[in-house]
């Protein structure tokens, strides 16, 4: 009973901080808005809102949005499903690391918008030199994240499992699967955060719509109000996601104890 009504009085504390956090930054915006100096930059919240109608009549809002999802999920997914293997055969194998970590973590280190105009080149314009941008950029974390959380399992596990006669298969299903999934699942993440930093990038590559190709158009014309809308939009894309993948990180990890804060 008491660690119920404990649990409830931590999530009523939970939305009163985010309530005061949200009402902060409302002030701060109204003041940005007022200020001659930032006025431009930060148009009333407002006036921000009345472009959602504005950009609907435009007829590119639902579209801009349609677009960027599926350039972000596709390159996304991808950038997962190489990352997976190719950093567990890194960390199970000395050869294969040897040759790929130098490399990965070399290109890692360039920003994305850097190699966009010889992605265009080799790719053409439209959505897939996009996708293969994000698809680039989402690799290189994840693979980096799995990799250290495989390379960081207790050798004594895989020993003693040996010693019990497991095969590699084994060893990789009851004892490397279980203990990387937490990194697996931070991957993700992170994942999902860069593929939308790497948006405004991978749309600069001819894109016919999206809403990164939408700011950067905006920007050409100084529309500040529907260009701080759609960064609004990416960023509650962005939340939405987090939230999606921490619900389904507590259900798979629930195991796994954590530090309360």
């Amino acid at each position: 009973m008491k660690k119920s009504k404990l649990q409830s009085d931590t999530k009523w504390m939970n939305r009163l901080w985010l309530f005061i956090s949200f009402a902060t930054a409302m002030v701060l915006w109204y003041i940005l808005s007022i200020l001659p100096s930032t006025a431009r930059c930060f148009p009333n919240v407002v006036v921000v809102l009345q472009q959602i109608k504005v950009m609907i009549d435009r007829g590119c809002l639902f579209t801009d949005i349609a677009s960027s999802l599926i350039s972000v999920f596709a390159g996304y997914a991808l950038g997962f499903v190489i990352a997976l293997p190719v950093a567990i055969l890194m960390a199970w194998y000395r050869p294969v690391r040897n040759i790929l970590e130098p490399w990965i973590q070399f290109v890692r280190n360039i920003p994305p918008l850097a190699y966009v105009p010889l992605v265009v080149i080799g790719a053409g314009v439209g959505r897939k030199p996009q996708i293969i941008v994000i698809t680039l950029a989402t690799f290189l974390i994840m693979c980096v994240t799995i990799y250290q959380g495989v390379i960081n399992i207790d050798e004594t596990l895989i020993k003693a499992a040996r010693i019990l006669g497991a095969s590699d298969k084994d060893i990789f299903i009851r004892v490397i699967a279980p203990a990387t999934l937490p990194f697996i699942l931070t991957a993700v993440r992170l994942g999902a955060g860069v593929a939308l930093t790497t948006l405004v990038a991978a749309e600069s590559t001819g894109a016919s719509a999206g809403l990164g190709m939408r700011i950067r158009t905006l920007n050409n014309s100084f529309e500040t109000a529907p260009m701080l809308l759609y960064i609004i939009i990416i960023g509650i894309i962005g939340i939405t996601i987090e939230k999606i993948i921490k619900t389904l990180e507590r259900k798979l990890t629930g195991w796994q104890e954590k530090r309360e804060i």
